[in-house]
């Protein structure tokens, strides 16, 4: 596990207003979690940590797997929190999306802790049919999918599918994070957003070489089709 997750009570405190005893339980837990481990960390040192009795915890979560679920919750509500408030106030859709690719690497950048319960819960918990991160990505897809239906009528991308779109730039953003998390970058969430989205933006192919690529023989011929997940087709779904 990392180092440098630790969060005292008095942080704890400090950080919920000392009145949110469910908000404290999960920061607290968050960090315990990121540096110990799901397994490794026990809910008597957690309580023990924030300086109240065991059953103060179960009153809240019932159990260690619904603490650990909700902690991860909490990690997915504030980054659309973050996300949301990056572009508020502002009118120019793309304007918006630039700051939310920014935002969006800034908040996993501050905190690798929360990474960090992203990959435990995809790791401990393969029985979930969908894992928290992209529960919370389909929960908020009609938000992006209004945005680039906007930029297309008003002519100013490509008409393609938004959720070709919306799914390009999630793998763009979701790969970068976890490039991020374990090699570490030298460049700032605002630099990497500005990279990120020159090529998004603008492409990588002159004029000529884009229409090159849109005639005989490098069109592409049949439509592309999703194809059933690895572990869906393990367990005999998606079959016709």
């Amino acid at each position: 596990m990392k180092p440098g997750f630790g969060v005292s009570p008095g942080d704890a405190s400090a950080q919920t207003g000392g009145g949110n005893r469910r908000e404290e339980i999960l920061l607290a837990a968050t960090s315990l979690f990121a540096q110990h481990g799901y397994n490794d960390t026990d809910t008597q040192a957690l309580a023990d940590h924030l300086g109240v009795g065991k059953g103060t915890i179960y009153r809240c979560f019932a159990s260690k797997r619904e603490l650990f679920l909700a902690a991860v919750d909490r990690v997915m509500t504030l980054l659309w929190e973050r996300m949301e408030a990056s572009s508020h106030g502002e009118t120019d859709p793309l304007e918006r999306i630039r700051r939310a690719v920014w935002a969006y690497l800034d908040f996993f950048g501050a905190h690798p802790e929360y990474v960090e319960l992203l990959i435990q819960e995809r790791a401990l918990f393969r029985d979930r049919k969908k894992p928290t991160y992209f529960e919370h990505r389909d929960r908020n897809a009609h938000h992006w999918r209004e945005l680039y239906r906007g930029l297309i009528e008003a002519g100013r991308i490509r008409d393609m599918p938004v959720d070709q779109i919306r799914d390009c730039m999630n793998y763009l953003l979701y790969g970068t994070m976890f490039v991020n998390f374990f090699r570490g970058t030298e460049k700032s969430a605002e630099c990497q957003a500005k990279d990120i989205l020159d090529i998004v933006f603008n492409g990588i192919l002159t004029a000529s070489e884009r229409k090159r690529l849109l005639t005989p023989p490098f069109e592409v011929s049949t439509p592309c089709k999703s194809r059933p997940h690895a572990r869906a087709k393990a367990k005999g779904e998606g079959a016709a």
